[in-house]
């Protein structure tokens, strides 16, 4: 059964049509509106680019051409080699031509000058971009592909900056050399973009296991998540069924030397489940494949920049607590707190009044107080703005609010939007309760009701709370108890990978939701932040 399965889905060479099972990943919606299987009829050989015929003929080869969705035929991958090539192209490119651009028609000097300062600027501004890319890791992935640019454009302003200060004769101006750090991290993020799109070939993945880890994780990629990978097939010892969630089932685990040496796979992706020694050892076997190994949880840190919550072990938190995990200061993330708050508050103190005078419209208190859940699970006062009218709980019960809930004020339902509500908790980061980044405290009511629902809740108590957080620009607000493991999953990836350019990318993403408007806020319920209860149910509620 073993041989006729591997069989069936192993390249057939020759002109002819033949019915072939493709690596998974990039499914048009035609197919998928089908009810597709991962299995296409596709003619092999004959005339055209050759393309598909090539990767279907070279089973060995480094790169698929998985099924695109419509309108992205006429951008096909590149393997490997060439999109490296191509990629690292068009990074230098954006560092150098709005160098060049720039400099040459902004300097007050002699051409030669201009020349020797315009080599100059190149140089430096490609060089800082280069170690923006170079200085990178699974945070950085999952935090998209525009932290590299920023992470360059950043060093090479400093550096320019500095330039221009020491040699004066170099006539760099400081408005021109902003101009030059805007016009490149533009023009770079809009090509890590199209590179990542278009260009650089999808990563084959191989999974080992089986379980609801591994048909979410198919799943993931099927509907577009998959951030430039593609499945190319399960290897597990469940059944003899040959798919597996629509992925073809290349063999059992005593066949993974054959599998990995026949269809090369750029990442295994190693799902929880028995015989695990067994498994690393013939993994060890076929390392000559070149293929690099990771957990299943880890994997969906990288691309996806989450936790699955359903499939973590206790064993994965001690990670967290690994003698290798680069710390992050209490030092330094409190200098950023106070000084990020302290600058928050004055320039959003003439806003203050104004948003008293439009919550003031309806009746009630314009602030409210409110118990919430701090670091290690310590009680604490937050104050917020009022968005919600003052019986919004008539019976003193804590309980979810839904989309379009009319117990939410007009104004209360555009800072909402806004995230403006939230100002007065800057006076919590000053105390000390909160953080600027950091999971977003919960209210004590709900505990039970998550701690029973939800896995490893209390864990998200292990860093301070924050005015926003990773799970908030990514997910939004939840609005029962199920949908916060979503959530969850976000807010252990931050605590796991907390760091001072996460908690800037955190809080640039969030100044883009308050000038955008949080568009989720309109179509997706949201919990019930701001509601008056009564004095039995623990929270205080006064004017001030």
């Amino acid at each position: 059964m073993r041989e006729k399965r591997r069989s069936a889905i192993r390249p057939v060479r020759g002109p002819e049509t033949v019915t072939q099972p493709l690596p998974f990943g990039h499914v048009p919606s035609a197919s998928l509106a089908a009810g597709s299987t991962g299995v296409a009829s596709r003619h092999v050989g004959g005339e055209g680019n050759g393309t598909v015929g090539e990767a279907l003929e070279d089973p060995t080869g480094s790169s698929h051409e998985a099924l695109k969705p419509r309108g992205e035929e006429h951008l096909p991958r590149h393997t490997p080699r060439r999109a490296a090539v191509v990629r690292e192209t068009g990074r230098l490119a954006a560092a150098v031509v709005p160098t060049a651009a720039i400099a040459l028609t902004t300097m007050d000097a002699g051409l030669a000058q201009r020349l020797v300062a315009t080599a100059v600027l190149c140089v430096i501004w490609a060089i800082c971009l280069g170690i923006g890319y170079a200085v990178g890791g699974p945070s950085l992935t999952a935090l998209g592909p525009r932290v590299g640019p920023a992470r360059g454009v950043a060093l090479g302003l400093v550096t320019a900056t500095a330039l221009g200060a020491w040699f004066p004769r170099l006539h760099l101006s400081i408005g021109a050399t902003f101009l030059t750090a805007a016009v490149i991290f533009a023009t770079a993020a809009v090509w890590e973009g199209v590179a990542l799109r278009h260009i650089t070939p999808a990563k084959r993945l191989l999974i080992i296991g089986s379980g609801s880890g591994v048909l979410d994780l198919i799943r993931d990629i099927r509907i577009g998540h998959g951030g430039g990978y593609e499945v190319t097939g399960v290897v597990h010892d469940a059944d003899d069924q040959p798919f597996y969630g629509g992925v073809p089932v290349l063999g059992r685990s005593t066949d993974l030397h054959e599998i990995v040496a026949e269809h090369r796979p750029d990442i295994v992706v190693l799902a929880p489940g028995p015989n695990r020694p067994q498994t690393f050892g013939r993994l060890l076997e076929a390392a000559e494949a070149g293929f690099r190994v990771v957990e299943l949880a880890q994997f969906y840190e990288h691309a996806y920049g989450r936790v699955p919550v359903r499939d973590l072990t206790r064993a994965w938190f001690m990670s967290v607590l690994h003698l290798y995990q680069r710390p992050y200061p209490k030092v330094a993330k409190r200098s950023v707190d106070l000084i990020g708050s302290c600058v928050l508050l004055i320039v959003t103190l003439p806003l203050l009044p104004l948003l008293a005078l439009l919550v003031r419209r309806s009746p009630g208190p314009i602030i409210l107080r409110q118990l919430r859940l701090g670091e290690h699970g310590k009680l604490f006062t937050i104050f917020k703005f009022r968005t919600m009218y003052v019986d919004a709980e008539a019976h003193g019960m804590a309980v979810w609010s839904h989309a379009d809930d009319p117990r939410v004020t007009p104004v209360g339902g555009i800072m909402r939007r806004l995230r403006l509500d939230e100002l007065p908790q800057l006076w919590n980061v000053v105390r000390g309760d909160m953080s600027l980044v950091g999971p977003r405290p919960e209210r004590p009511e709900f505990l039970a009701e998550l701690n029973a629902t939800v896995p490893f809740w209390t864990r998200r108590h292990l860093v301070k709370p924050g005015l926003t957080g990773w799970a908030q620009v990514r997910q939004g607000y939840t609005a029962s108890a199920e949908a916060t493991s979503d959530k969850l999953s976000y807010d252990l990836w931050y605590i796991r990978h907390r760091s001072l350019t996460v908690d800037i990318a955190i809080c640039l993403r969030t100044l883009a939701v308050v000038l955008q408007g949080d568009r989720r806020a309109r179509v997706k319920p949201k919990l019930d932040l701001f509601t008056v209860e009564t004095p039995a149910r623990g929270t205080e509620l006064e004017k001030i």
